[in-house]
């Protein structure tokens, strides 16, 4: 058996240098590569450790009565306490000490600190993030720092041999291997999140989240995200976000201090067989336009009602989630080509992306039962409402189980469309019912 395990070895490890040498040409610096150690040495010394300790609010386990009988501690009511959490991070300009991270490895820090390869201990701060990519930008003040390069994830094929580096469990600077398993993955976080995530089955585990997944030539294609796994371990599904989307993202941190985004100026719903036949719209799949706003790039595109969205720049655009994304992950300014149906004929047009400039509110500025919300006045969800832009953990609003991502469309059983209505109508009543789209379901809160 052990000689047949031998045997069985040997064959795989020939396998893969005769595919090395004939159809996948690995090569690092020019030279011929038969093993991966030269990639993981040429690449480990860019990956980091990242710690980070935040103030959250303090949870009481158990009743009153609970806690007296086994003499417990009572925790003041609103009291806080310090949380460390880990993660990862790739350092992409060494030079002014850039790195690049998930935004929901430093959400809310009040200490970041980065251990380097070399066994260095430094202290980082934010420069920007942007959790609707969960790519956040930190910086570092070092010298002999080593970057990472960053390569074209759009050349990277399904089938194609990745590596993921990053810190599983603590344990520092972890290298899996294998292969990208799929691309343009959407809908795989919850809330209102812009994906196109690259798949593989690398090993990616708690702690990998902001890794480096490699290419064979040693280059930056993605920054590892998120994992489907039931255990809270590694199934052989993880996400990473493409460096085509983080670099973007890093740009405009950069460039402008935030994330500027894409505007079309539509409300959508999606098409599927049932709609397509309901309205004997001649395709089964795609984004139906609701309303246009006025002065928008998609009212001077000539865009209408009753349109159906079909593709932008030849990317097939199958439901609203994927208009919504695609758009999302552009900036203003840029030209688009549209495809869209109306009527029995297919047509083409152009449009100038606007900006997307959203009016944010407190929730306590509304009732106090939504205390700790911030909402949004720009929807893009493809959903005429209110969006819930982010809740804090443990808040009034958090405890009537309203999320991130939630679109409020009416408020006692009246349509709203902007905060100030949302506000009018909470201003008169101490108990609010909030019906809210939430994914694919409609559920009705009660605010008091």
């Amino acid at each position: 058996m052990l000689k047949q395990t031998r045997i069985m070895l040997s064959l795989v490890a020939l396998t893969f240098v005769t595919a090395g040498h004939a159809a996948l040409p690995l090569a690092v610096d020019g030279q011929p590569v038969v093993s991966l150690a030269p990639i993981v040495e040429k690449t480990s010394p860019a990956v980091v450790n990242i710690r980070v300790s935040q103030t959250v609010a303090a949870r009481q386990f158990g009743s009153d009565a609970f806690r007296r009988y086994f003499g417990l501690p009572d925790v003041p009511q609103g009291g806080t306490r310090q949380a460390t959490s880990a993660g990862s991070g790739v350092i992409v300009d060494a030079e002014n000490g850039y790195i690049l991270t998930n935004h929901h490895v430093v959400d809310g820090a009040d200490e970041i600190e980065i251990f380097t390869f070399d066994g260095r201990t430094l202290d980082a701060t934010i420069i920007g993030s942007d959790e609707r990519t969960d790519i956040a930008v930190i910086q570092v003040e070092a010298d002999d720092l080593v970057e990472m390069p960053i390569g074209d994830s759009e050349a990277i094929r399904v089938g194609d041999f990745v590596l993921a580096i990053g810190n599983p469990f603590g344990l520092q600077h972890t290298v899996t291997s294998g292969i990208v398993s799929a691309l343009g993955r959407m809908g795989i976080s919850r809330g209102d999140t812009l994906e196109d995530f690259i798949q593989t089955d690398a090993s990616i585990n708690p702690g990998n989240s902001g890794g480096a997944l490699v290419n064979m030539s040693g280059e930056l294609i993605g920054i590892n995200s998120a994992i489907i796994s039931r255990s809270g371990g590694n199934v052989g599904i993880g996400f990473a976000v493409p460096t085509e989307i983080a670099s973007s993202i890093m740009r405009q941190i950069l460039d402008f201090g935030e994330v500027r985004r894409g505007l079309l100026g539509v409300t959508i719903n999606p098409v599927d067989r049932e709609v397509a036949e309901t309205l004997n719209i001649p395709v089964d799949s795609g984004a139906i336009i609701t309303s246009v706003a006025e002065g928008s790039a998609a009212e001077r595109a000539g865009l209408e009602v009753d349109d159906v969205i079909v593709e932008i720049n030849s990317k097939r655009i199958g439901n609203a989630f994927e208009l919504v994304n695609t758009i999302g992950l552009m900036s203003p300014g840029e030209e688009v080509t549209i495809r869209y149906v109306r009527g029995e004929r297919t047509r083409t047009t152009t449009a100038e992306l606007g900006q997307r400039i959203a009016q944010s509110v407190l929730g306590e500025d509304i009732h106090p039962g939504l205390a700790g919300a911030e909402f949004s006045s720009s929807s893009t969800s493809g959903v005429r409402g209110i969006e819930v832009a982010s809740v804090q953990d443990g808040s009034p609003a958090s405890q009537r189980d309203i999320r991130a991502g939630d679109i409020i469309t009416a408020a006692n059983r009246r349509s709203v469309d902007s905060i100030a209505e949302l506000s009018q109508v909470a201003s008169g009543s101490n108990i609010v019912f909030l019906y809210i789209v939430r994914g694919d379901r409609t559920i009705l809160r009660q605010i008091r």
